[in-house]
């Protein structure tokens, strides 16, 4: 943790006279609150955390950090599973800075740094428009966009960090820049999934695409008992799937609700989600086959507003629940998978666990090469292990339960994770040379560039070349 020293006196004194946000210490009634983020396993003490209005208070947090020696993080939606949000120094917090605007004229959309994905969903919506997120509404866009980005449009239209094609950044010396195409181009390159270790993004703009009013959401719960055959088989139907469709795979639990049988109740399940994005008169026959892997227990499937789908899974992913997220990229989903997965499910020490595959491919593949620091397109799988806990006291259990997993993937896996569930990023450097490969050490030269001092050095950044 930073000295005391460091976050008081005539310095901090001068900060609160600058910024028209607010300034918190250790000593401030709302200080643990202002360190509290989504993963309840996260604790941490910053020397202090300043509440941003703007890029003006941002600029003056930034040079006092720099001035004073501490690391700088940035706190967006505080949604990343590591923590990212919160170090031992300064906090650039920008959930106030929330505000949208669409341009449908130019099919483009300028959000402010603290905006969460339920944000920018609400604007482009009234105009039947969208761009590639996450798939939880409460998420801040900008970090999930610096490290990719996906969700139920990405086989249609690519990541989130594929769709970024401007920002304002605060860099450590306290500049505001812009990077696009013609400003800065290394800079966007760089935001474009190469991390938040270059600077606080205020705004991001995006390129939008026609999606919805309504989109069709397959959602059917099948019995556990089903998932290893039915892994296999829902294989072969994404590798033909047309781009508009993007599925997910998981093994969970059925909820205590209706419409699920009450002999259902809790119980394990494997599940066959799909999003369809695109002509709605298609979507059935789109999504048939993953409705009809077998009799389901329950088809919640049907067409329903874009902005609905995207906060469907709102509700199991509670502020303050504690939650280790491990992933890791495959080759293919084969019997070895299959049956490591069907094992992992039947051994979950607890029932707010899964395990979920994501098909791949489509958009995000197809991509120009060399336009995005993000490296993991080959791929067309990505492998997720989510240990998720209510009390500290299954802490052990479930990561040990999700390490496991981890390290038996991994002998199948050709390596790298989505950095947007990286655990606690417990491999140091190394998570990050091998998921952003080829492109890690032109990370390196433009973090040299625009951060030579280190100043957003957490757990979780890009070294200086």
């Amino acid at each position: 943790m930073a000295t005391t020293a460091t976050a008081t006196g005539p310095a901090l004194d001068d900060l609160r006279g600058q910024i028209r946000g607010e300034v918190i210490t250790g000593g401030d009634p709302a200080y643990a609150e202002a360190c509290r983020i989504w993963n309840g396993m996260i604790e941490r003490q910053p020397a202090l955390v300043v509440r941003c209005s703007g890029s003006a208070d941002v600029i003056a947090a930034v040079r006092f950090a720099s001035e004073a020696g501490l690391p700088v993080s940035v706190r967006s939606g505080g949604h990343n599973v590591a923590g990212t949000a919160l170090c031992d120094g300064v906090v650039v917090d920008l959930t106030g800075m929330r505000n949208v605007f669409v341009d449908p004229e130019r099919n483009t959309v300028r959000a402010a740094g603290g905006a969460r994905l339920g944000d920018v969903d609400h604007e482009t919506q009234a105009f039947a428009l969208a761009t590639p997120f996450g798939v939880v509404s409460k998420t801040g866009i900008a970090g999930l966009t610096l490290n990719g980005g996906m969700g139920f449009l990405t086989r249609n239209y690519g990541l989130s960090c594929d769709n970024l094609i401007g920002a304002d950044v605060v860099t450590a010396d306290g500049r505001l820049v812009h990077a696009d195409l013609e400003r800065n181009p290394d800079l966007l390159w760089a935001l474009r999934g190469g991390g938040g270790s270059f600077g606080v993004a205020t705004s991001l703009e995006y390129r939008l695409h026609d999606v919805g009013p309504e989109v069709f959401m397959a959602i059917a719960f099948y019995p556990a008992d089903a998932g290893k055959e039915g892994i296999l088989a829902w294989r072969e139907i994404m590798r033909d799937a047309p781009d508009e469709l993007m599925s997910v795979a998981l093994w969970w639990n059925a909820p205590a609700e209706e419409p699920f049988p009450p002999e259902w109740h809790g119980k394990p399940v494997f599940i066959l989600a799909g999003c369809w994005s695109g002509p709605l008169d298609e979507a059935e026959e789109a999504v048939r086959p993953l409705r009809e892997l077998t009799t389901p227990i329950a088809d919640l499937s049907g067409p329903m507003p874009f902005v609905v789908a995207q906060s469907l899974f709102d509700a199991e992913y509670p502020d303050g629940r504690r939650n280790y997220w491990k992933s890791l990229y495959l080759p293919d989903v084969d019997e070895a998978i299959a049956e490591l997965c069907d094992r992992a499910a039947a051994s979950r020490p607890s029932a707010l666990s899964s395990i979920d595959v994501w098909a791949l491919g489509g958009a995000m593949r197809n991509q120009p090469e060399g336009g995005s620091a993000f490296a993991q397109r080959g791929s067309p799988f990505l492998f997720g292990i989510e240990a998720n806990g209510e009390a500290a006291g299954d802490d052990t259990d479930n990561l040990a339960w999700a390490r496991d997993l981890f390290t038996e993937a991994s002998a199948l896996s050709p390596g790298g994770t989505y950095l947007n569930f990286p655990g606690f990023a417990e491999e140091g450097e190394e998570i990050l040379r091998v998921s952003h490969g080829a492109n890690y050490e032109r990370l390196k030269e433009v973090k040299a560039k625009y951060d030579p001092e280190n100043v957003f050095r957490g757990s979780f950044s890009i070294p200086v070349a």
